[in-house]
């Protein structure tokens, strides 16, 4: 029986180390800490130097534990992309996961020749492996903050961190063969950057609708339909790098490819990820942490953060600069965009090859390469929220997390079933609130089950259920949470208001002010300026002292608005007198009562 006493003990530290980390992220969100900075650090406590003492210097581990990680964060932020966004920032978004990764590499690298007295090829390794934006730290810390960004900067995020892994991968195995071979790049090298961005292009797209296609026409028992999924993705991502493709774009496109379309048992598969994901940050985090000796980190502490300040303050927004201006950004959004190029576990996984093929220097490439993600995610991780609603980036009216139930019906793909809690600032309380696209139900009152044509309009203490498109169950969260500052997501009185009215003109109906350049916009215009194209039902735009909020969407543009009074003690808007209703035409949609739209 002795020999079960190790395995026996492993799965207890094991345990007894994730449980801890769990923990520690009631404190970190007490005082506002970036939960990945908080698992780092317990790795760290417990590793060599810390009170848990445990020596551990498995490369190779860290190596397979951080691809697995790696490729299912990659999947997972894939499938949740919003691909209207996506299209619209696609062009700025893969320059700068390219000519932006090259930019900033070397940008680093020339700043590690000069401080680590590194020779030229080794810095630029230094450079190459802190060079891309981590896919994971991006997507884990913008949906763990309840941030929702504008649709344009939030696609460029998610587009540009999503596919510059491999360009970084490129950069890093290029300069690690050019080293190996004494300086001499070879035909070999080269082929294998050709192939790696072709192969994992086509394994990804390929294997996603694949994935897709299996999933919605093998009928599986109920609960194995996320196990497939992630099975497959990860099949992917280890088929694209047997072939010497790129995995990681491989399995991000995958993603992209199974969530463009509808599929069977979503809601499962999307909380299944969501378990899944915090796992892998939880576990590579942690990993990551043993690995490192904080000791050794310490002679080098102020060089690698004059390297870290280096990329942070000027490598990255000089990339972002001159990938992002010639596409006309806004300079708010380039500011935002080049202060959140958060590294993370992809730069530290990425130092772990020099080390693999003992390449000189490869231990100090790895330590400071841990300092820079360290200061990323002291310094950017602690920040981005903040940042984005100083720019005005954070969409208006973000709402606090809310509890969902969504139950999938057999059969179809195009609808589910979602259900909420009501609290007595839901906006659901109102009936003209709920969208067309989503049909109520049932509603769950007193622990009896009521239609709602018996139960009348939801009320606090309810369960309420509606039938929705899948992809639309983030648009319909907004009915049921408040802002931050506490307000409900209704404004009452409704004024209905054409969608095609000039917005200058409804602005000086309500008092409302505007910039020059959007004052003879249309209403619909308005929306999709402001939401680049991606505007939803439900989205609202801020109009001095009331709200334009799109009520219904066809072909994509907003075909009907309602004006909400933002200010609860303000006096109902009153129907436009006839003569001033003569000058504007079809403006205001509502007759002499005041009635709104149905």
């Amino acid at each position: 029986m002795e020999q079960l006493v190790a395995p026996n003990a492993f799965i207890l530290f094991v345990a007894g180390l994730m449980l801890v980390g769990v923990l520690s992220s009631l404190v970190a969100q007490r005082f506002g800490a970036p939960l990945l900075l908080v698992f780092l650090v317990v790795g760290m406590l417990v590793g060599e130097d810390g009170p848990g003492g445990v020596a551990f210097a498995d490369y190779q581990l860290t190596y397979v534990v951080g691809s697995i990680s790696l490729a299912i964060i990659l999947f997972d932020g894939g499938l949740r992309a919003r691909h209207t966004g996506v299209r619209r920032a696609l062009a700025p978004a893969i320059l700068l996961a390219t000519i932006g990764v090259v930019v900033t590499g070397a940008v680093v690298g020339g700043a590690a020749w000069l401080m680590l007295g590194l020779d030229p090829l080794t810095a630029l390794l230094l450079g190459a492996v802190v060079s891309s934006t981590d896919a994971a730290a991006v997507f884990f810390l913008v949906r763990a903050g309840g941030l929702k960004l504008r649709a344009r900067v939030n696609a460029i995020l998610e587009v540009e961190s999503g596919t510059n892994d491999p360009v970084a991968v490129f950069l890093t195995l290029l300069i690690v063969e050019i080293i190996l071979a004494h300086g001499r790049p070879g035909f070999e090298t080269l082929w294998l950057l050709f192939s790696q961005a072709v192969l994992g292009t086509a394994i990804g797209l390929v294997g996603g609708a694949a994935i897709r296609m299996l999933l919605n026409r093998v009928d599986l028992p109920g609960g194995l339909h996320p196990i497939f999924v992630i099975a497959a993705a990860l099949a992917v991502f280890s088929l694209a790098a047997v072939l010497e493709g790129s995995g990681f774009l491989a399995v991000y496109l995958a993603g992209l490819a199974v969530g463009s379309r509808p599929m069977r048992a979503s809601a499962s598969v999307a909380n299944f990820h969501d378990a899944a994901t915090w796992l892998c940050q939880i576990a590579m985090f942690m990993l990551l942490g043993l690995l490192v000796t904080p000791s050794k980190l310490l002679p080098l502490l102020l060089p690698a953060l004059a390297v870290a300040a280096v990329l942070t303050l000027i490598a990255r927004p000089l990339a972002v600069l001159l990938c992002l201006t010639p596409f006309r950004i806004p300079w708010r959004e380039q500011v935002f965009v080049g202060w959140v190029g958060l590294r993370g576990a992809v730069s530290i996984f990425l130092a772990t090859i020099p080390m693999l093929v003992g390449i000189p220097g490869a231990e100090l490439i790895f330590n400071t390469t841990f300092v820079v993600v360290l200061a990323s995610l002291m310094v950017q991780g602690w920040t981005l929220t903040p940042l984005a609603r100083r720019l005005g980036l954070a969409m208006p009216g973000v709402a606090r997390p809310v509890h969902r139930v969504e139950i999938d019906l057999p059969g179809q793909f195009a609808h589910e079933v979602i259900g909420y809690p009501v609290t007595a600032d839901s906006a659901v309380v109102d009936p003209s609130m709920v969208p067309r696209w989503a049909r109520p139900v049932f509603v769950i009152r007193a622990g009896q089950v009521f239609d709602p044509a018996a139960s009348g309009p939801p009320v606090a203490g309810d369960y309420a259920y509606f039938l929705a498109p899948p992809d639309r169950a983030a648009d319909l969260d907004r009915l049921f949470s408040a802002d931050e500052s506490g307000r409900a997501a209704r404004e009452l009185p409704i004024l209905p208001i054409d969608a095609g009215a000039k917005v200058a003109v409804v602005a000086a109906l309500y008092g409302g002010a505007v910039p020059e350049e959007e004052a003879d916009l249309t209403v619909a215009a308005l929306f999709d300026r402001r939401f680049e194209g991606a505007v939803a039902e439900g989205d609202t735009v801020e109009l001095g002292g009331a709200r334009l909020l799109a009520r219904t969407l066809r072909d994509g543009q907003v075909a009907e608005v309602g004006l909400v009074l933002v200010d609860p003690d303000a006096p109902p808007p009153a129907p436009p007198r006839p003569s001033r209703l003569s000058r504007l035409g079809r403006l205001v949609g509502v007759h002499a009562g005041g009635k709104t739209l149905p």
